[in-house]
């Protein structure tokens, strides 16, 4: 059966599915496949040794802005609250540091490709395996909908935020590919 992202801010209109909503909002145990929940010891991309609370942590942890550079406090926030660096206070974003000690900038294609997805991918397989399996095994016998406020898996549109739920669900296809 698939699995399909839906939008969160729209009414989905599917009986025949199960429908789960796994942002922040979503209630337990979704809610962990939230990019602000913190699992705890989150392997920063390009920063040996350094961890993260949350993926969000993390990703706003190394955005730099015209007017402020990483904020490495940002990693040890637990409360899922607080996470987001904003343009209006900071000013335009310049990139994301390419580790927290790190002198390059990288475009936001780039930050996604190198800072996000992997940060991602590394908390599906070790911190959300009950619930990917969990995932796989309803998806056996019902359509599931994932309802996260973006849409967009498409690591390469820069018009609209990477849905988490959209990994999660390319995940799910990686899992249950056949092996070639």
């Amino acid at each position: 059966m698939p699995i399909e992202v839906a939008s969160k801010r729209r009414k989905v209109k599917r009986p025949d599915a199960v429908v789960i909503d796994v942002t922040s909002r979503g209630p337990e145990p979704w809610v962990r496949f939230s990019p602000f929940f913190p699992h705890g010891q989150i392997p920063v991309p390009l920063s040996p040794g350094v961890t993260s609370e949350s993926v969000e942590g993390l990703w706003q942890a190394l955005k730099v802005f015209e007017g402020a550079d990483v904020d490495p406090s940002k990693l040890a926030v637990t409360s899922m609250k607080g996470l987001k660096r904003t343009v209006r206070r900071f000013g335009p974003v310049r990139g994301h540091r390419a580790g927290l000690a790190g002198e390059e900038l990288l475009d936001y294609r780039t930050a996604r490709r190198e800072i996000y997805s992997p940060a991602y991918r590394w908390v599906l397989e070790h911190r959300l395996r009950a619930e990917v399996e969990r995932l796989r095994e309803l998806a056996e016998s019902a359509d599931v909908v994932l309802l996260d406020y973006t849409t967009n898996g498409d690591v390469e549109d820069l018009s609209t935020p990477l849905s988490h739920a959209a990994l999660v669900v390319g995940h799910l296809g990686r899992l249950t590919a056949p092996a070639s």
